[in-house]
């Protein structure tokens, strides 16, 4: 187990997402739960130092401008240079492009499109290949999903496909968020 006196290695920032949906009711309903990235990096048998910062707990459809500042936020007063945020995967571009401009920040977003409690999942696997990419990256905002590392403003979800893919660069995604001064 690693120091816990000494400070994390990288920390995640969870923002709900179907990363975090667990069931609901007894109708089979899901609602998005507490983060579940904790257990998964204890099943993974993660040996790094790390820290759990949760910031909202919605879908991606719903979340808005105010809560992407409050991650922004919470990246910003944080210490640590090493982000991974997990996110639901409809609005995580978005999200992704409001982060943009964080100074000496490697920041990679990851979820997944199913629930990380189910038994067949992408969950693990994209939040692995987040915290590889955090740890390799130089200063910047990537997307970890579906085994690639993208720039969040030459990427999309493509839903009928179920994975995110690259976008030629003429296609450029808008920044939001509020930008640094």
């Amino acid at each position: 187990m690693p120091d816990d006196s000494l400070p994390p290695d990288l920390i995640f920032v969870t923002c709900g997402g179907t990363i975090d949906k667990i069931y609901f009711d007894a109708k089979g309903e899901y609602a998005v739960g507490p983060p579940q990235v904790g257990i998964l990096l204890e099943e993974g048998n993660v040996a790094l130092r790390y820290e759990i910062l949760p910031v909202v707990r919605k879908d991606s459809l719903e979340m808005t401008a105010e809560d992407r500042q409050a991650v922004r936020e919470r990246i910003a007063a944080h210490p640590c240079p090493r982000v991974v945020v997990t996110h639901g995967t409809d609005t995580m571009i978005e999200t992704a492009l409001a982060l943009r401009g964080l100074e000496g920040r490697t920041i990679v977003l990851t979820g997944s499109m199913q629930p990380s409690r189910f038994r067949v999942s992408d969950a693990e696997f994209n939040v692995g290949a987040a915290v590889a990419a955090v740890q390799c990256l130089p200063p910047g905002v990537y997307v970890a999903m579906n085994g690639r590392i993208l720039d969040p403003a030459h990427s999309r979800k493509n839903v009928a496909a179920k994975r995110f893919e690259t976008v030629p660069a003429e296609t450029e995604q808008p920044a939001t968020g509020k930008e640094p001064e």
